[in-house]
């Protein structure tokens, strides 16, 4: 979260809206642990990173729609071990 701070700073002052995702729990593997986040501005400027790519365009797609409907949401993401193998992972697992 840290690593973001800046940038967080910076929409905030000039009162750009912007998107937070964070990751709240763990299931299984995962890449980023609980804290990890990512933030989308309104010139769709990413900073941050709540997986390490596995599912950091769904995360975009969401913060956008945050954003434009200023309600907050919770959503899990994840694969199971059989998905995840298909498509080059070591194993599967689940972010909230």
């Amino acid at each position: 979260m840290r690593e973001i701070l800046p940038a967080l700073e910076r929409w905030y002052a000039a009162r750009i809206p912007f998107g937070l995702a964070t990751v709240v729990a763990v299931s299984r593997s995962a890449p980023r642990g609980p804290g990890a986040a990512m933030a989308v501005g309104a010139d769709d400027e990413v900073v941050g990173s709540v997986s390490g790519g596995c599912v950091e365009g769904a995360v975009f797609e969401l913060a956008q729609e945050v954003v434009a409907s200023g309600e907050a949401r919770l959503e899990t993401f994840g694969y199971s071990d059989e998905d995840a193998f298909a498509v080059g992972l070591t194993c599967g697992g689940e972010i909230t």
